[in-house]
């Protein structure tokens, strides 16, 4: 498994994390979840990527547990704060000082851990002044309690106006999480020259678009039983978006660039992600051991570049690039 450096830090992670959105604690059964994280553990994966939000802080203790006994030194463990958890009150949402402080002393109980690596905002919060998010971070890193803060699916404008920040705060702003994949590209117009302007680097999520660019599902066909598509608590209206015949057709059409480099099409997807500009890592989750034992085989991949060429030729029109999608997918206020 590969290192690389998150951001303009000293801090390595691994270039594939492993994240539990969608499954420890929902879509399979804690022994699974439990097994996945040691299958991770096993491929060489150190870094964990998880939210306070995912099945309402059973992903955090899930994580905590599979993680526990090991060295900390040898891990490097992420959290989110903004989205509603715990009994969902009215300060119990957002990126106010209040939600943040209690946010990372919840996350930490339910992980175990004294600390966290990176503390991320998982969304902007356009109810609370930057000003207050960002002195009330800055705490959180002088505290001890996280070491490094970073961002998922902010703006350009919104990531260079939280580095000043961090900067005039004595703190790194060093990650963007935004959703990367080759058929979603919405970053590469402005945040991804932005962050490599500033000095920092893309944990991507969703690398297989939620496991289309598998080429599990196929045109014309209903989706296997047991994959993401039928998933009732939640899966389900996540991937709907990619599910349209014209992009699964085009996704089979993947498979001889696939086997000319010797990987498998969910390999070559995440391949694809870490042979972007400005990638630190790409996230990959699991609901099965066997999952991440294939994926981590995208890890030191090579894609020519006549192939990465054919790729864009063969998805056509399928991609989507609109840089405005960032904006207009985010929270407007926060949820209720």
């Amino acid at each position: 498994m590969k290192y690389r450096y998150l951001g303009n830090s000293g801090l390595k992670i691994t270039e594939l994390v492993y994240g539990n959105w969608l499954t420890h604690g929902s879509q399979v059964e804690k022994d699974t979840a439990l097994e996945c994280i040691k299958a991770a553990l096993d491929a060489g994966i150190t870094s964990f990527d998880t939210a306070d939000v995912y099945a309402n802080g059973e992903a955090e203790r899930i994580l905590g547990k599979g993680l526990k006994g090991l060295r900390r030194e040898g891990l490097e463990v992420f959290t989110k704060v903004y989205w509603p958890v715990g009994e969902k009150g009215p300060n119990d949402v957002g990126l106010s000082r209040k939600h943040i402080m209690e946010g990372i002393d919840g996350s930490l109980r339910r992980l175990k851990m004294d600390y966290v690596d990176v503390y991320q905002a998982h969304r902007y919060d356009t109810e609370t002044p930057l000003e207050e998010t960002m002195n009330a971070f800055a705490d959180v890193v002088h505290s001890g309690k996280a070491l490094y803060i970073g961002v998922s699916e902010w703006s350009a404008d919104q990531i260079r106006a939280g580095v000043a920040y961090a900067r005039d705060l004595g703190i790194q702003l060093i990650s963007s999480q935004p959703q990367y994949n080759m058929l979603w590209r919405v970053i590469e117009p402005w945040v991804q020259p932005t962050c490599e302007e500033l000095g920092v680097t893309q944990i991507c999520w969703s690398p297989i678009a939620q496991g289309v660019l598998t080429g599990k599902y196929l045109p014309g066909q209903r989706p296997p039983k047991g994959s993401r598509a039928t998933d009732e608590h939640g899966g389900a209206s996540t991937i709907k978006s990619y599910l349209r015949d014209d992009v699964i057709t085009r996704v089979q059409k993947l498979r001889p660039i696939a086997d000319e480099v010797g990987l498998s099409l969910a390999q070559l997807a995440v391949a694809w992600v870490l042979q972007n500009p400005n990638v630190s890592a790409a996230i990959i989750g699991a609901s099965r051991p066997e999952q991440i034992t294939e994926n981590v085989g995208a890890s030191g991949a090579v894609i020519p570049p006549e192939l990465m060429a054919k790729i864009d030729e063969v998805l056509g029109d399928a991609v989507v690039r609109d840089p405005m999608k960032t904006i207009e997918r985010a929270p407007k206020v926060r949820p209720a």
